[in-house]
């Protein structure tokens, strides 16, 4: 591709040939040859020149021009490509500063060294088109399925010919054991599109869940109509699945759309996932519901949901246990990737154990702070009491109603939980003021004194400490860390202060100190309000 003077009627030719094999613009072909003689014309004429080179897009004949800017005396650095006003009177009849000279100068006859160079330009020219053109060409296929042919296997990765460039389908993305040939044919899922330096890096993967729901929308029509919906996937590749499935068509079965005649739609899937298994499960709202039917084959006796830990536990029969958690913890771990949720499972013996450890642990609360025998405070946990603040509060007769108690005995179980509550309190306000806390805090509405008290041991003595904080900090959350999720404990988590209890507290602080102006809480309550109410309408 070396360029010289003589042929440059051929220059069009040559771009356009160019264009054609790299499928890019032939303009931008031109622009690098004309960047390319500009280069080889300033290492002729002087590098501090301001040549450009400007080819007839019809005829092909290139044009050599030397442009000077006009700019203040002051600001002038380099004669060759500047002049003053002074100066460009000689040119121009009215010259301001910006204005530009330019005249025509001789071509330049290419030597072998500087045709080499232009070669360079215009070849990085011509790659840097090519990246952008298939960067924008798969920018918007990601999260979709594509077929390739293998090229070639670098340290484990396999780089993939996807037609319009190379793709790499890294060593993690591959299904078990996979291994592939040069010229093999492979169906993988784009999972990332980026653009680099170094062009854009296309990233395929086959271990993905939505490659699998992908595979699932391209084998079943009432998937890709919309009729059936994958709301979930979890995936151990190559060795097991999970899919939940829902149809918005009472009379389509979602499980057996999926499974297809004789099975033949899901075994497609099976197939392309090297025989990877696929449970089909009915997906349901009700988070509870769901779980039980993912941890099938599994039985479930019981189901208790904690939605704010987003924890679930699944009490099982003890010959079910080893089924319910699968071999190597499988099937209870892809059920909790189905739904999102932490899963604890006990057998009924343990789940009973536990509950009779729960039951001791209050009649002995009953015991040491009502002076109460064990029998009668048996009978108070029996009835569902499970604090003093529930005996001293609630109303007279939902204690009457527990055999042997008559309003006499009623009022005395009140007076004693009361009293000792009061001295708890007490107590805890003292400690609390040892520990320097300020009475703003203690007159806080909202905290009871052993909420004080926890505050102060965590240093938090102050209203201004108190609305610095964070809602987290007080109620516990959960943060997810290399995929895993960890529990941080809140100050005030132990006296079952959740996340918006926390943050209406705090916010309450704040406007108390001036901080936080209330009327402009309201305005942005409004406003969210209004926001929600219109997006209703265009939803009806």
């Amino acid at each position: 591709m070396a360029i010289t003077s003589a042929n440059q009627l051929e220059l069009l030719q040559t771009a356009e040939a160019v264009a054609r094999e790299k499928m890019i613009d032939p303009a931008l072909v031109v622009e690098a040859m004309e960047e390319s003689l500009a280069r080889a014309a300033k290492s002729r004429y002087g590098a501090e020149m301001d040549i450009r080179v400007s080819i007839d897009r019809k005829t092909g004949r290139a044009t050599f021009t030397r442009v000077r800017t006009v700019v203040e005396d002051e600001e002038l650095e380099n004669y060759q490509a500047e002049m003053t006003v002074e100066t460009a009177k000689q040119y121009l009849d009215d010259p301001q500063i910006g204005d530009t000279f330019v005249e025509e100068v001789p071509p330049v006859e290419m030597g072998r060294i500087a045709a080499q160079s232009a070669k360079q330009v215009i070849l990085q020219k011509v790659r840097e088109a090519e990246r952008d053109r298939q960067y924008e060409e798969f920018k918007d296929r990601a999260g979709t399925i594509i077929n390739g042919i293998v090229k070639r296997e670098e340290y484990g990765n396999v780089i993939v010919d996807i037609g319009a460039g190379e793709a790499v389908l890294r060593r993690n993305e591959k299904i078990g054991r996979e291994s592939y040939r040069p010229n093999d044919r492979i169906r993988v899922y784009i999972k990332d599109v980026r653009r680099e330096v170094r062009g854009p890096q296309i990233f395929l993967s086959r271990t993905d869940p939505q490659f699998m729901a992908e595979l699932f929308k391209m084998e079943v029509p009432e998937i890709y109509e919309g009729v059936i919906e994958i709301k979930a996937v979890a995936r151990d590749p190559g060795s097991r699945a999970k899919i939940g499935v829902i149809s918005y068509d009472s009379s389509i079965d979602p499980v057996g759309a999926c499974v297809g005649m004789r099975g033949s739609r899901v075994q497609a899937v099976v197939n392309e996932l090297q025989g990877e298994k696929i449970d089909i499960i009915p997906w349901n709202e009700d988070m509870p519901t769901f779980l039980v039917n993912a941890l099938q084959p599994a039985e479930v006796t019981k189901v208790v949901l904690d939605e704010e830990a987003e924890r679930i536990e699944v009490v099982v029969p003890e010959e079910q246990l080893s089924l319910a958690i699968g071999r190597r913890g499988q099937n209870v771990r892809l059920a909790s990737q189905l739904t999102g949720l932490d899963i604890d499972i006990m057998t009924e013996e343990e789940e009973s154990a536990r509950r009779q450890a729960e039951f001791e642990e209050r009649t002995k609360l009953f015991v040491d702070t009502l002076d109460l025998d064990e029998f009668f405070a048996q009978l108070l946990v029996s009835e569902g009491f499970t604090t003093l603040e529930e005996v001293a509060y609630v109303e007279p007769d939902e204690l009457t109603v527990i055999d042997g108690v008559d309003d006499d005995t009623a009022e005395e179980l009140q007076a004693r939980a009361r009293d000792y509550i009061e001295e708890q309190n007490r107590k805890a306000l003292d400690a609390a003021r040892a520990l320097g806390v300020e009475e703003s805090l203690i007159e806080f509405e909202g905290l009871n004194p052993q909420m004080i008290e926890a505050l102060a041991g965590d240093g938090i003595k102050t209203l201004e400490d108190f609305a610095t904080c964070a809602d987290w900090e007080l109620a516990g959350g959960w943060t997810t860390v290399d995929g895993e999720r960890h529990k941080d404990d809140g100050v005030l988590e132990p006296f079952g202060v959740d996340l918006e209890e926390a943050q209406a507290m705090v916010m309450t602080a704040r406007i108390q100190l001036g901080w936080v102006d209330p009327d402009d809480l309201a305005g942005a309550d409004d406003a969210e309000a209004g926001s929600t109410e219109i997006a209703e309408e265009n939803e009806a």
